[in-house]
């Protein structure tokens, strides 16, 4: 299938399904249900979490292929964005040519960048991927103000041309679509008191984020995989062979970035806004917590990661203390007030803090991601199947 092996076919109709069916599965409480409010079914949530699994599927291509560590693929997500606006400003609404010079525009820089940092390896090829990172963030906010509107973001207006779509009458602001769907369409099937949504943007996203985890299982199975993780499991040793190891991964950096600047493009996509925050170095942060709790040179830890965070944050950024006071209101005063307090600072405002504990106890007990935790469990329940039924056949007369 595919050109895949057994086992990466079933993986890749394992995300398909995942994914194709995610609408339903995160949005599992019913519409007149108090736990609601914690759906993760709503459209603007469910294409987040497809196109940071963008990102961090091409960030693993790098980190976990290579054990490059770098700090500022923010910079191209980033990019990504502001070209793609500005595709949305000149050309056309249609998101295709809009995409497509998001991943040309953060590949050319990507190739920039990377050809000076890996010059370097290590922490001080970290360092100056953060400092890149850093230095497009501020050229945005003052020099690149021309470009990118400055801290107000780049957005469209009415009186940008488009030369390709037909002129605006209607006075309203146009809205991004796909060969004339718009992308923010969104229907609602109410079955029995439960809410699905289908959503145009999230599948038009999902089906790229397809794409992009096919085209990183074909690279992880390639000869160019091979040589990537040859260069991660020692790149002298390979350089001493004659081996140059800096085309390989130049590439590998470079691929990297277009994954990132596709996701920047469905952002833009997804709200035609590009503001210069998306190139901090948070971000950049958020997609190496990503890659490294979902498990890095794995296939399917970027995924998991991305979807694990997204759907986290989610959920504890929306408790305030009006929903645990509900929580506890079976308790008498004095506890029901304890408890409020002590939790308070781990919701809200402080959802930080509570994923960042939950990565401790992750990366402390499972260092391998939650693949790896997955594997540990898969390989024990076989091993005790494996026992019990060897016992069986041991206790089973000889006639």
């Amino acid at each position: 299938m595919l050109k895949l092996d057994k086992k990466d076919a079933v993986t890749f109709l394992f995300v398909v399904a995942i994914t194709l069916l995610a609408p339903f599965i995160m949005n599992p409480f019913p519409t007149e249900s108090g736990l609601a409010q914690f759906n993760a079914g709503y459209p603007d949530l469910m294409q987040r979490f497809v196109i940071f699994g963008i990102f961090a599927i091409g960030y693993n291509i790098l980190f976990g292929l290579t054990g490059y560590l770098s700090f500022g693929h923010a910079a191209f997500l980033g990019m990504g964005s502001y070209a793609a606006v500005w595709m949305f400003k000149l050309l056309t609404m249609n998101v295709i040519p809009a995409l497509i010079l998001s991943i040309i525009v953060a590949g050319l820089f990507s190739l920039l960048i990377g050809f000076i940092s890996l010059r370097r390896s290590g922490i001080y090829f970290s360092i100056l991927t953060l400092a890149f990172a850093e230095m497009s963030f501020r050229l945005a906010y003052s020099v690149l103000t021309p470009l990118t509107n400055g801290e107000t973001g780049l957005q469209i207006t009415l009186k940008d041309p488009r030369v390709l779509d037909a002129i605006n009458t209607t006075g309203h602001q146009p809205v991004t679509s796909l060969f004339g769907l718009e992308m923010r369409n969104t229907a609602t099937l109410d079955i029995a008191g439960w809410a699905f949504q289908f959503n145009v943007g999230y599948y038009v996203s999902a089906v790229f984020m397809l794409i992009a985890f096919y085209i990183s299982m074909r690279i992880f199975r390639s000869p160019f995989g091979l040589m990537l993780r040859a260069i991660k499991t020692n790149q002298t040793r390979l350089n001493y062979t004659g081996l140059n190891s800096r085309p390989y991964t130049l590439a590998a950096f470079v691929i990297s970035g277009m994954y990132a600047g596709l996701a920047g493009g469905l952002l833009a996509s997804m709200d035609p806004l590009a503001g210069a925050e998306r190139m901090q170095w948070t971000a950049s942060g958020e997609v190496v917590l990503m890659t490294i709790l979902g498990g890095a040179g794995t296939l399917l830890g970027p995924v998991l990661g991305a979807g694990f965070i997204k759907y986290f944050e989610n959920i504890f950024s929306k408790i305030n203390d009006n929903i645990l006071h509900s929580w506890f209101s079976f308790m008498p005063e004095s506890l029901e007030t304890f408890f409020t307090t002590i939790i308070h600072p781990f919701v809200g405002k402080g959802w930080h803090l509570t994923l960042g504990l939950m990565f401790m106890l992750i990366v402390t007990f499972l260092p391998g991601g939650l693949v790896d935790g997955g594997t540990r469990i898969w390989n024990r329940i076989r091993k005790n199947k494996k026992s019990s039924s060897s016992a069986a056949s041991s206790t089973e007369p000889v006639e």
